[in-house]
């Protein structure tokens, strides 16, 4: 058993097209003992447009671009690198794998060759998993940094180089192989095959997912319950001291049911109004400063009142 590191640079990639300039890959066995190692340069056939991650403008490649052009295309390259991906022997391994395999699957279309079949894990996802944070997608620096390895980014050998070198740090943090580490957390290897992906997947992923889902659910349920109050009793407000305001709730109070039901009619009881638009009220109530809705509010010149002054303002104590 061995293991396979690799890493690819664009020229450009858009929607359905990413064409491929270099290929760097190391190969190592069970103990990170690299054996080969190689940055495979190829003409793209094609201009460089290279953005970020953000699609921002300015990312630059370590290398010559005119350089390129007296390279072979991708297809002079094709049988080495299915040999190397595809050997039965090896875990193939990269980080944000998913989109390493989808630029070769966009170039072998693109020249009218057999799809890929191979399976993969990725780093990242090895790092949501022993982390826990399945929402937030760890770049290879900030892994690199946390893991204290160092690396030059997008130069392709580099980068399969440094993407090993975490690899081999989280195992030694986890106290387990490549192997160890992929059963602890039940994790599937993504695969590809006849031009389709199937992405990696775990339980820890799935019960992330569920969880998320029941939130999604329990907001959804509390914000149509809040709502249903506010309909129903907005056009029955009684006069009073709040007369000629407008308030405004974060989400966050909004579905803090009953809390919110009983402050949104404390504040129709003397007279207020309430709208569910930051940008129309002239009171806006959180319980902390920040975020898009209180800048909004405060942009339209409405008076920020914390959560709790408001309802000791209102007289009501206590939990609610």
């Amino acid at each position: 058993m061995h293991y396979i590191f690799f890493d690819i640079e664009c020229a450009c990639v858009y929607r359905n097209v990413a064409k491929i300039c270099a290929f760097g890959y190391v190969v190592t066995d069970e103990n990170f003992n690299v054996t080969a190692r190689e940055d495979i340069l190829m003409n793209p056939k094609g201009k460089f447009h290279l953005t970020d991650r953000k699609g921002g403008e300015g990312l630059v490649l370590p290398y010559e671009y005119e350089d390129f052009k007296k390279y072979p295309l991708f297809p002079t390259h094709f049988r080495k690198i299915r040999a190397l991906l595809e050997a039965k022997d090896a875990i193939v391994l990269g980080h944000a794998t998913m989109n390493d395999v989808n630029y070769l699957n966009l170039e072998t279309k693109r020249y009218h060759l057999p799809s890929f079949r191979f399976d993969f894990h990725d780093t990242q996802f090895f790092w949501m998993n022993v982390t826990g944070e399945y929402g937030h997608q760890v770049g290879l620096g900030v892994m690199a940094e946390n893991l204290g390895v160092e690396f030059t980014p997008h130069r392709a050998v580099d980068d399969a180089y440094a993407t090993m070198r975490v690899c081999e740090a989280l195992c030694k943090r986890e106290g387990a192989s490549v192997r160890e580490l992929i059963d602890r957390y039940r994790i599937r290897g993504g695969r590809v095959e006849n031009y389709r992906i199937t992405p990696c997947a775990s339980m820890g992923q799935k019960a992330h997912f569920e969880e998320k889902e029941r939130e999604r659910e329990a907001y959804h349920k509390a914000h149509e319950e809040f709502y249903r109050y506010v309909n129903k009793y907005m056009h029955k407000r009684r006069k009073g001291p709040l007369e000629g305001n407008t308030y405004c709730f974060a989400k966050d109070v909004e579905i803090d049911v009953p809390a919110s039901i009983g402050l949104v009619g404390a504040i129709f009881a003397s007279g207020g109004k309430f709208t569910s638009h930051p940008g129309e009220c002239n009171v806006y109530i959180a319980r902390e400063e920040g975020g898009a809705r209180y800048d909004s509010a405060i942009a339209g010149g409405a008076a920020f009142v914390p959560y709790d002054e408001m309802r000791r303002k209102l007289g009501i104590g206590g939990d609610l």
